[in-house]
């Protein structure tokens, strides 16, 4: 008896002590990380919508994404995310079974499988000239080789055949000069016709033969005047264009192969007309649309060349082509926005007495203006036609309509993050409970009956889901409150579309969500650019009663000399708490490390004037920034000239109405590279807000060294100027990459290096004293990633305990950059197998925990590598005292283990960038990776060393104390008995 009591303790301990190690267990999926995928903002649509197989829409987006859309609910069926550089010109359907795209301005065709989106076959056009690209697949394509898909782009016109992508034959246009706006290939014969202009009044028609690609005959006219925007086709023989005045359409005839125009004065058709006209790209039969001032015009055009008013829309917001919906019967449609409401109407071509279709569609006001719209027919139960639409939003987000209703939405947006930044969430008040949980008893047990054949992994499929489902709801991951390790948090993300959102960390939903005014196009604002996202707001003492709030930082246009525009929004709501559109421009911003009586951050906003602005405008941001003056250096990069130049605030700004808040600066150091040998290509610094945990590193054989800490360390990276470009462009002996460490304040170079035969792209993490690069080895023909640390060598005599004890050191004495800094580097290089997108580090609260690099490798996943591996006192053969130091021996390449991919099986596609939070757990960092995915994790680089893990068996433990307390009973009842047998014997 008491040998089996034994045997099931020694089974229940090693049950409690066994972990069962697995990158990630099944069930903890989305656990701690969360994975959404987005499009972007659509630029072409097509729907597939044929009886047999689901319904689907095809869109291209400005994210250079080709994507299948289930037309039902939205989800994505596939997609394909091309190059970076490789933008998607048109897109279109061929042999019913294959989605075509044109991309790279018209240099490569492919055709992607239209149920899996694999590709079928990819062309390389190749040609001499850049030149508008344009796609023309003719709708009656049948599966056979002598179908044609026509492509003209890089001053070339190719016929390509749809099965097999084949290059038929290739006509050269460069030699013309011709700028080609137009071909029209008619399915009932084999001719083409290419148009376009010479100049801007020189208008060239070319006959190629469609089979051979031979030209059968040119022909041109010159026009009165010159012209104005693109050349637009109504027919097959009829083209419009505006001249140049805009106050006048020109319509070219090509029948009987002669070409004619006639000019018709716009004021004949439209009464009192004024404003600049443009000519929409909508395609419709025999009808174009005139866009003046805010209204459509839908002209009609007649027999010989005659214009005929068809309709004015009044505030249209944008206009469809036009679907066949019978034989010769076409239908179009458009769209008028007003606050918060969709007026969509459907009208015949040619019939316009009646509607198709007349439908209001309330929609989210914080979505924008309407920019296009594709419309798509069906037919309803009663056999008449029906239309859904699909439209894309200025804020980039994406809507089906259908039948008066909105039948799903994406927010596409969120493909685009420009910047982004945190915010805590709402402390909890005492007495409520955001998300209580009510079990009963029978609940508790079954609960941790699945949690128990988990870990002895027994539990079934069904099981798994139980526990995954049970553990989502108990872990509270996704309150609207504070946790106690600060893993729940706001990530305010500002989108090119100048649209704020407010993720939760907790499972990536939207919180709130709002479109800034400021940010917006308007007439006073014409090209808005959405640059930066900064905490402007954060309380502490008032946690209770105020909201957090964020400053976002935007220019009225892409140069550096339009108008800034500031936005200030509360982090709880969305609410737009302030705008301001002040006078001066925005190079730079400059958050200070200090705040006011109201907690609000102080930023400088620096113009292109040399003048720094002050915000917040108080009387308290003044005192402090008074105080603070001789304290504040800044310094500005400017990569063109190859300067960078330190700065320091100098007096206020000398002018005829006073500004207290605008100062004039001054430069008191600058830094010129030579232009014939080095070029500015990549800067990094600290984060101002990273926190060291010790100044001391201890090394081998109890040795001190200290490291070098200074907020105002930039690295900088230069190449030669023939190493500018990709990689491969130049040679070995025409490449390298001088590395700088420079002090911003004083404007020292603290440390230079050169590595000769390398070149970028470079890019860089700096943290602590240290800092991590990868470039590109062209003599060794792989990537390398190198390591700088710098040290303080006027603290090396610190090593002395007596000096120590008796207070005689000098490790409280301040450091300033003025003192000249005795340092010294250490540096190593090692290989790194995969191209770099970003690489950033962990961060902690304390700074305690031992630093990863999550390294965005080109294949769109987050790579989690320990910084001990590049570590430069790495040797071959390390001593034992230098192994117990945890110094890993020497190899020439670092290591890349599967297992430590944060992102698991997932691709970020797209992948920009990559921030990194402290949480309120020493040994937690927060991850978030954006591309054109958004994915968030947490991760422990030295372990959950302060905490238990989501996976801990409480159950199991619970087992086993239980076992064991029973196990000490039954003992001690057998010893009581077995003592008592022994006294009577």
């Amino acid at each position: 008896m008491a040998m089996a009591i034994r045997a099931f303790l020694i089974f229940v301990l090693f049950l409690s002590s066994t972990q069962f190690c697995f990158s990630l267990y099944e069930d903890q999926v989305g656990l701690m990380d969360w994975h959404h995928q987005y499009l972007g903002k659509v630029k072409h649509a097509v729907f597939h919508t044929q009886k047999t197989g689901r319904k689907r829409v095809l869109v291209s987006t400005e994210e250079n994404v080709v994507a299948s859309l289930d037309l039902r609910h939205g989800d994505i069926f596939w997609r394909q995310i091309l190059g970076t550089n490789d933008a998607v010109d048109a897109l279109d359907i061929a042999l019913g079974k294959y989605i075509i795209t044109l991309s790279s301005d018209g240099s490569i065709l492919r055709a992607w499988n239209l149920p899996d989106g694999q590709m079928v076959w990819e062309s390389s056009l190749q040609g001499l000239k850049m030149s508008k690209s344009i796609l023309n697949i003719p709708k009656n394509l049948k599966a056979n080789k002598d179908d044609l898909i026509l492509i003209f782009g890089q001053g070339c016109l190719h016929a390509v055949s749809s099965i097999d992508g084949e290059v038929l034959w290739k006509k050269d246009f460069s030699g013309q000069s011709i700028e080609v706006q137009q071909i029209i290939h008619s399915p009932h014969n084999d001719i083409v016709y290419v148009a376009g202009f010479v100049g801007s009044s020189n208008f060239y028609v070319y006959k190629v033969n469609a089979k051979n690609g031979e030209l059968l005959k040119d022909n041109n006219v010159e026009l009165p005047s010159g012209t104005y925007g693109e050349l637009l086709s109504v027919s097959s023989d009829m083209f419009v264009v505006l001249e140049d005045t805009r106050s006048k359409i020109v319509m070219i005839d090509l029948k009987n192969e002669e070409i004619n125009y006639k000019y018709s004065h716009i004021s004949d058709l439209i009464k009192y007309s004024s404003g600049q006209a443009v000519i929409l790209p909508s395609r419709l039969p025999g009808i174009f649309a005139l866009q003046l001032n805010s209204h459509s015009i839908l002209i009609k055009v007649a027999n010989e060349g005659g214009l005929v008013l068809v309709e004015k829309i009044n505030d249209a917001a944008a206009i469809s082509d036009a679907v066949s919906i019978s034989e010769g019967q076409h239908a179009f449609a458009f769209v008028q926005h007003e606050d918060n409401k969709i007026y969509f109407t459907v009208k015949d071509v040619d019939n316009w007495n009646a509607d198709l279709l007349k439908e209001r569609i309330v929609i989210d006001n914080q979505r924008g203006n309407i920019e296009k719209i594709f419309i798509n027919n069906y037919i309803r139960t009663d056999r008449s036609n029906g239309f859904r639409a699909l439209i894309a939003m200025e804020d980039h987000s994406l809507l089906l309509v259908q039948q008066g209703d909105i039948v799903w939405s994406r927010e596409d947006g969120l493909a685009s993050v420009v910047d982004v930044t945190t915010s805590e969430l709402p402390v909890e008040k005492k007495g409520v409970s955001v998300a209580k949980v009510e079990q009963n008893l029978f609940e508790w047990l079954k609960g941790h009956m699945l949690k128990l054949k988990g870990t002895l992994m027994i539990a079934s499929p069904e099981d798994v889901v139980a526990i995954q489902a049970m553990r989502l709801k108990s872990s509270e991951k996704s309150k609207m409150t504070r946790d106690h390790n600060g893993f729940r948090k706001l990530l305010i993300v500002l989108t090119r579309a100048g649209k704020v959102f407010a993720l939760h960390t907790g499972d990536g939903r939207i919180v709130w969500s709002v479109l800034l005014r400021t940010l917006r196009k308007s007439d006073a604002c014409e090209r808005p650019v959405g640059l930066n996202i900064y905490q402007w707001q954060v309380p502490h003492h008032h946690a209770m009663d105020e909201n957090p709030s964020v400053l976002v930082v935007g220019r009225c246009g892409p140069s550096l000399a339009a108008p800034a525009v500031l936005s200030f929004i509360d982090a709880y709501t969305g609410r737009e708490l302030n705008s301001l559109s002040p006078a001066h421009t925005v190079a730079q911003v400059i958050p200070l490390p200090y705040t006011d009586s109201t907690e609000q951050r102080l930023h400088l906003i620096i113009d292109v004037n040399q003048q720094a602005y002050l915000y917040p405008k108080t009387p308290k941001a003044i005192d402090i920034l008074q105080h603070e003056f001789s304290n504040v250096y800044w310094y500005s990069v400017e990569v063109d000239n190859g300067i960078i130049r330190g700065h320091a605030l100098n007096s206020r700004c000398n002018r005829e109405v006073v500004d207290e808040y605008c100062f004039d600066f001054r430069d008191l150091w600058s830094i010129v590279f030579p232009s014939e040998s080095e070029r500015i290509i990549t800067t990094t610094r600290r984060k101002l807000n990273e926190v060291v945990h010790t100044q001391a590193k201890v090394m081998t054989d109890q040795d001190v060294m200290y490291k070098y800490i200074s907020k105002n360390l930039l690295f900088v990276a230069n190449v030669a100027p023939k190493a500018r470009g990709e990689i491969g462009t130049a040679t070995p002996e025409e490449s390298w990459l001088v590395i700088y460490i420079i002090d911003t304040v004083t404007g020292r170079i603290l440390h230079r290096m050169t590595h000769h035969g390398c070149q970028g792209p470079v890019h860089a993490v700096f943290s602590e004293n240290w800092v991590v690069y990868h470039y590109f080895n062209l003599r060794a023909h792989r990537h390398e990633m190198s390591v700088i640390e710098v040290y303080d060598q006027s603290r090396a005599d610190n090593k002395d305990v007596w000096k120590l004890l008796v207070g005689k050191h000098n490790l409280t004495s301040p450091i300033s950059s003025y003192s000249r800094p005795e340092v010294i580097t250490k540096s190593q290089s090692y290989y790194f197998t995969h191209s770099v997108k970003a690489i950033e580090a962990t961060s902690t609260a304390k700074g305690i925990t031992s630093k990863q690099l999550l390294i965005g490798t080109i294949g769109d996943q987050v790579l989690a590598l320990d910084k001990r591996f590049l570590d430069p006192r790495r040797t071959l053969n390390p001593s034992q005292a230098e192994k117990e130091e945890g110094i890993i021996p020497l190899t020439d390449s670092l290591p890349i283990v599967s297992q430590s991919y944060i992102t698991h099986s997932l691709k970020v596609e797209g992948l920009r960038g990559i921030v990194t939070v402290p949480a309120k757990l020493e040994s937690t960092s927060l991850v978030f990776a954006y591309g054109v995915d958004l994915f968030f994790t947490r991760i422990a680089p030295s372990r959950t060393y302060d905490s238990l893990t989501e996976d801990f068996s409480y159950a199991l433990l619970l087992i086993t104390i239980v076992a064991l307390v029973a196990a000490i009973f039954v003992s001690w009842v057998l010893s009581e008995r077995k003592e008592l047998q022994d006294k009577w014997r």
